[in-house]
């Protein structure tokens, strides 16, 4: 009895606890790919902080199957969130419009902005890559991501809305990073 209170106990309490602050607090993902420089990397380790509320311009990890049809299993993206729902979003010569309203970029570089981004609207997009049925407005529980590096990005502009569901959390860059450029473009950008 003395071994399970003393060994077992305590591993089973560890565990609980472990599970509990993964599946509702925080995780540590690794960023894969290069669609979000120049702020996150490829292979660095960022947070992702659960009960944060989703705004735009935040950085969001969310699992890919099913809203991509690329991702045939489950598999988690790192993007940025340009619209929640009821948001107008469009492009046009590098500038970004949410509500008819420019939406600053400094967070990402000129040709970041421009190259390979086109010129386009919700609708028009929909209807080039056949993902929906003309919409407007991003809809309800759902959101339009985009990557920061756009020329390489696979994103919301070929594939869609992202459902609320599949969201697992927001990004935040860990205070052991040494990038302070990077922290104030992941964690502090978004906005209502």
């Amino acid at each position: 009895m003395r071994f399970l209170r003393d060994w077992v106990l305590p591993i089973i309490i560890g565990l609980l606890v472990a599970f509990l602050v993964k599946t509702y607090l925080f995780q540590v993902v690794k960023v894969d790919g290069s669609s979000m420089q120049p702020n996150l990397q490829d292979s660095e380790r960022v947070i992702v902080w659960k009960p944060a509320e989703i705004k735009r311009m935040s950085v969001i990890v969310f699992d890919a199957h099913g809203e991509d049809p690329a991702a045939t299993q489950s598999v988690d993206y790192v993007k940025r969130v340009i619209g929640i729902p009821g948001d107008t979003i469009s492009y046009n010569d590098g500038k970004l419009y949410v509500n008819d309203k420019q939406v600053p970029q400094k967070f990402i570089d000129e040709e970041q902005r421009t190259s390979g981004t086109g010129n386009w609207t919700l609708e028009s997009i929909a209807n080039k890559y056949g993902w929906g049925k003309s919409p407007k407005k991003v809809p309800k529980d759902s959101y339009f991501v985009l990557g920061d590096h756009r020329s390489v990005s696979n994103d919301s502009r070929y594939w869609g809305f992202v459902k609320k569901s599949k969201v697992m959390g927001v990004v935040k860059v860990p205070f052991w990073s040494n990038n302070a450029k990077a922290k104030k473009n992941i964690n502090d950008l978004a906005t209502d």
